[in-house]
């Protein structure tokens, strides 16, 4: 059995190099072109088969074992955010408003790692090793697209895999969870219509804003009064738009948010229970409404099969890291749409370090973690696909 604890420990120069070069780099949703080249000539420096385009930027390749057996896919995503980064790093974004405030500069880099690594053990395998470097994970549907390129063809997936760098979670934690661990995500639109005015005289308009602010009251009563306390939701309204005048009512406003579910019997309660509120609400107050709601992606799910078999391997080449196996996040994932088509796990891998200050939560402008977990994340993804496919 190699030691792919040591095979990453060799590797890690190679590892951190490639990541901070994606850090200084980043590319938004579907605009990967750099990333993409990189990836696709580091893969094509092992001599694997090695597919372009996909999806417009995503790039996949084959590793193919010297015996039958099962076809393994790995999945790294490879987009940025629109932030404008304040680390102040010495490799921090050199692309004005865009940064890398995910982790998936790091999950790019450990993709390309395992495969490198796993290159070399490739007669040992059983099977083939389909790696997949996905766009637009950020809310534009990437994997959507990948899947409805075939990315699941040829050969036929049998089981999938994919990771995340957590920074909520300090080093030598590890979240492997079976079920429900990502939550299915909606984003809402919702435009309330009402009769302008003069702000000094609000008894001869149809205020829209008054309107908008029982509505949002409202809205939170659908998880605290008709959700069971023994399952969860989240009903979010994040942006409020509406008025350009101190003294004038306006005649619009619009609202947005998310609504995130595990259950899909719970996802229809709270859809119903939304179109009922705003509707209701707004039609008392004299307001016409228009809903408007965006399934971005499914909850993530994870095989049970195969989440004990990760974890498995994570208490064998780990025996003194936290394993939590009941960690679950309403976070929500893009990679729900390629396990949905093939069972799967989904695992996580803590990235905080306090002490260095790297405990800046995703999605923030200070957002980094502590590079150590990248020699983690790959000694665990190799060693769980070789012991998906030794034979």
């Amino acid at each position: 059995m190699p030691d792919f604890i040591q095979e990453a420990r060799e590797h890690f120069a190679y590892t951190r190099d490639l990541r901070r070069d994606f850090h200084r780099n980043p590319e938004l949703a579907f605009h990967e072109i750099r990333t993409a080249g990189v990836v696709a000539r580091e893969l094509k420096s092992l001599n694997l088969e090695v597919s372009t385009g996909i999806a417009r930027t995503g790039v996949v390749a084959l590793l193919e074992g010297a015996k039958p057996g099962p076809a393994v896919l790995l999945r790294f995503d490879m987009d940025a955010l629109p932030i404008q980064e304040d680390t102040g790093a010495e490799y921090a974004s050199q692309n004005p408003g865009v940064m890398h405030a995910c982790g998936h500069d790091g999950h790019t880099a450990i993709g390309l790692t395992a495969a490198r690594i796993l290159q070399k053990y490739r007669q040992d395998l059983a099977g083939t090793l389909k790696f997949v470097f996905q766009p637009a994970e950020e809310g534009f549907y990437g994997a959507a697209t990948m899947v409805a390129e075939g990315v699941m063809e040829n050969p036929k997936i049998d089981l999938t895999l994919a990771l995340h760098l957590w920074n909520n979670k300090p080093l030598g934690w590890l979240g492997i969870t079976a079920g429900p661990v990502m939550a299915a995500a909606d984003i809402f639109k919702v435009t309330l219509t009402g009769k302008g005015g003069h702000g000094a005289i609000p008894d001869l308009a149809v205020d829209p804003v008054l309107t908008s602010a029982q509505v949002i009251t409202a809205l939170q009563s659908i998880v605290s009064r008709n959700v069971s306390p023994l399952q969860t939701a989240v009903v979010s309204v994040t942006m409020v738009r509406g008025g350009d005048a101190f003294n004038i009512i306006p005649s619009e406003v619009a609202l947005q948010g998310t609504i995130r579910t595990y259950e899909k019997q719970v996802r229809e309660s709270v859809l119903s229970h939304f179109h009922q509120i705003v509707t209701q609400v707004a039609g008392a107050m004299g307001c016409q409404s228009e809903i408007e709601i965006t399934p971005l992606s499914p909850a993530v799910i994870n095989d049970p099969g195969i989440t004990r078999h990760v974890e498995r391997t994570a208490t064998r080449i780990f025996p003194d890291n936290q394993i939590d196996s009941a960690f679950r996040t309403m976070g929500s994932e893009d990679m729900s749409e390629m396990m949905e088509k093939v069972p799967g796990c989904y695992f996580f891998i803590g990235s905080a370090n306090p002490e260095k200050g790297f405990n800046t939560p995703h999605h923030h402008p200070k957002f980094d973690v502590d590079e150590t977990a990248l020699e983690r994340a790959v000694a665990l993804v190799t060693a769980t696909a070789y012991d998906f496919m030794k034979g």
